[in-house]
């Protein structure tokens, strides 16, 4: 992984996860061509099982929920998340260190030793200098800490088994944003197996989203995006000391190039 994939950046209220992809190597097994039956499943059917996914996620803004993202045991975050009453708690874990949040109503408090001339105690950050494209918030659309709207986006076929769904899925259509993301590697160039990556996801009795699982295959590492604890208390405490974040910290949110 490259750099950038290890500085995890922050979107839309949380954590965004990426990881760079490259070409498989002459050790790899060549991809197999997606068989003709996966590739034109019927639009009806993937209409209904993407009916499902979303509605699925609708207790993102109905009550609180844990959220792990997981890329190929590299980069993790643990969030929990109540939108409904504007608290959440967050960590990445990278090869770099550890990015940990906590947001209170408009407050958004940051501690990090990944990034350069930031310190490593804890930071209050000013919402009006995070860049708008990775912008903080608990508004609808922009509070999933998991980002499995962009995952249900990218969505190609699917079919629902009962609560179980699955499918493929366009690796190079998912959104920048919180939760899974993938960039190609040197080339800006993905397999082509990336567009028809297999997916498969699971709901609980209630119709809730719980899983989203994508294998490791054709230069793409394994990714999971899991929900739990619904309607959990979300705690969160301000930090002691914080200090407003310095100028040096805004320039290196999102997904920067970095060095």
């Amino acid at each position: 992984m490259t750099r950038r994939a290890t500085l995890a950046g922050i979107s839309a209220g949380l954590l965004l996860l990426g990881c760079s992809v490259g070409a498989p190597t002459k050790s790899e097994p060549r991809p197999e061509s997606v068989p003709v039956s996966a590739a034109s499943a019927d639009a009806t059917t993937t209409a209904e099982a993407i009916g499902l996914l979303r509605g699925g996620t609708a207790f993102v803004n109905q009550t609180s929920y844990r959220s792990d993202v997981d890329i190929a045991s590299q980069i993790t975050s643990l969030s929990h998340t109540d939108n409904v009453h504007k608290r959440l708690t967050a960590k990445v874990t990278a090869p770099g260190g550890v990015i940990d949040i906590r947001m209170i109503d408009d407050e958004v408090y940051m501690k990090t030793s990944l990034f350069r001339g930031v310190g490593d105690g804890w930071t209050v950050l000013d919402p009006a200098r995070v860049p708008s494209d990775f912008a903080l918030s608990f508004a609808p659309g922009k509070n999933d800490s998991g980002g499995s709207g962009r995952l249900i986006d990218a969505i190609v076929t699917a079919r629902a088994d009962g609560p179980e769904i699955s499918g493929t899925i366009d690796a190079t259509r998912i959104a920048a944003g919180n939760g899974i993301s993938f960039r190609p590697g040197p080339g800006g160039v993905f397999p082509d197996s990336a567009r028809r990556h297999t997916f498969r996801a699971s709901l609980d009795t209630e119709g809730r989203l719980v899983s989203f699982l994508m294998p490791e295959a054709s230069g793409l590492p394994n990714a999971s995006l899991r929900y739990s604890d619904f309607g959990t208390t979300v705690t969160v405490a301000r930090p002691p000391g914080a200090i407003a974040a310095p100028d040096a910290l805004y320039p290196q949110l999102g997904l920067g190039e970095g060095k």
